[in-house]
């Protein structure tokens, strides 16, 4: 009994390992995207891990950047401005130096000194805290509306 059952464990194993290699060897594999890109693991350079541990001349800290240098470094994605009339702060979504966008209330700071100071219909204004606008955001021009013509819808009758 026991030979019996031993010889059918070893050939449903047999048999197993046949259908896998079987599978295995005539399957194929998808094919590749062509738009797909090799990712490759971006190591830091050399100078900044040197400057991370404490390492290297400092270079000097450059002056402050001017208005139109410093608008570059902002992207307004998108606003909720209060209705008129209501008590609400609106809310802004600001990119600084092109990182993970976030939401800004109108009052607090976005980067340093700036403060958002008002939102427009499209528009947010930054500033100082002693309310004078040193830039103002504007939101990309929403894209042309698509037209086009709709089929005419013929009537369908009995066939005839």
């Amino acid at each position: 009994m026991f030979a019996k059952l031993g010889a059918f464990v070893v050939w449903a194993l047999a048999a197993a390992s046949a259908t896998f290699w079987a599978l295995r060897l005539g399957s194929s594999p998808l094919p590749v995207p062509s738009h797909a890109g090799t990712v490759v693991a971006q190591s830091g350079s050399a100078a900044s891990v040197l400057r991370l541990l404490g390492g290297g001349p400092r270079a000097a800290s450059p002056a402050a950047p001017g208005p139109s240098a410093q608008s570059s470094r902002f992207k307004l994605l998108g606003l909720m401005a209060p209705a008129p009339g209501s008590a609400g702060p609106g809310v802004a979504l600001i990119a600084v130096d092109g990182k993970t966008p976030r939401a800004y209330a109108v009052g607090h700071a976005v980067d340093g000194e700036l403060v958002l100071l008002s939102l427009g219909h499209r528009s947010a204004a930054l500033g100082p805290r002693d309310g004078t606008v040193a830039l103002t955001l504007e939101l990309p021009p929403l894209p042309a509306p698509q037209t086009g013509t709709l089929p005419v819808a013929r009537p369908e009758g009995p066939a005839s």
